[in-house]
């Protein structure tokens, strides 16, 4: 073997030996339960867990990457990660920026409220009320839309509007039923509110669920995510994750 030869099989061989490099991947970290900031600064939570399975399944490592809801999709599109998993729904607005893989898990919207409101939760029964909801998300586009009457009070997370509700500085919140009821209803802090009103779940507002962002380029890890997710769903991890934190099936129907 001459000496390019044995140099390009030494190559091979310590490129077969190296690890390969972690995915980035966008976190929000203010979503209980499925993203929060831990005592140790690190992110933690359904999707995290999700995130470090999908990654497991396809022989990479994960890098948590924090980033605020309204930053999240341009630090994907800047490369700053490469993959959001972020509760993210999957709607035709966002696919005109990004790409999606299959949904991961998909629940309804609902209002709360102070348990002795006596809001009618129709648009004419919230017309000139004030509502709460995250900035940039399916729910504002929910309100605007089915709500056109209700005054719509923005929040860069979700912390900050359900602290704002405490106060009295606005009538009601909207959002995912989940999270409303984990990450606030059943803390301390969410004691003396309730559901109201119906659930929501339409496809023109909330699209298909929650799913894996990633830049439209990006086919190949689309798919192996994808690909993933089917994975875990079948072998048990899905559940295994899913029941430390639900004690229903979050993945819908």
């Amino acid at each position: 073997m001459n000496r390019i030869l044995r140099l390009a099989a030494a190559g091979l061989l310590i490129g077969a030996a190296s690890p390969a490099l972690a995915l980035n991947i966008c976190v929000e970290g203010a979503y209980p339960p499925f993203s929060e900031m831990a005592a140790d600064g690190s992110v933690v939570g359904f999707d995290v867990d999700i995130a470090n399975a999908l990654c497991g399944q396809i022989g990479e490592t994960c890098q948590m990457v924090k980033v605020d809801w309204d930053g999240i999709i341009p630090a994907l599109l800047e490369k700053k990660c490469d993959a959001i998993v972020a509760s993210m729904s999957i709607t035709e607005e966002r696919r005109q920026v990004i790409d999606f893989t299959k949904k991961y898990y998909q629940t309804p919207a609902r209002f709360v409220a102070p348990k002795d409101s006596d809001l009618t939760f129709t648009p004419e029964g919230l017309a000139g009320k004030v509502v709460g909801v995250q900035r940039g998300t399916i729910h504002q586009a929910f309100m605007e839309g089915e709500f056109p009457e209700t005054q719509l009070q923005l929040y860069g997370s979700q912390d900050e509007m359900t602290l704002d509700l405490t106060s009295g500085r606005i009538d009601a919140a909207m959002a995912d039923s989940v999270a409303l009821d984990l990450g606030f209803l059943k803390t301390p802090a969410g004691a003396d509110y309730a559901f109201f009103g119906d659930s929501y779940s339409i496809p023109k507002y909330h699209g298909e669920g929650a799913g894996i962002g990633v830049r439209k380029e990006d086919t190949e890890l689309r798919d192996k995510l994808s690909a993933a997710i089917d994975a875990i769903r079948a072998d048990g991890e899905y559940e295994a994750i899913e029941k430390k934190y639900f004690d229903f099936d979050v993945y819908g129907s």
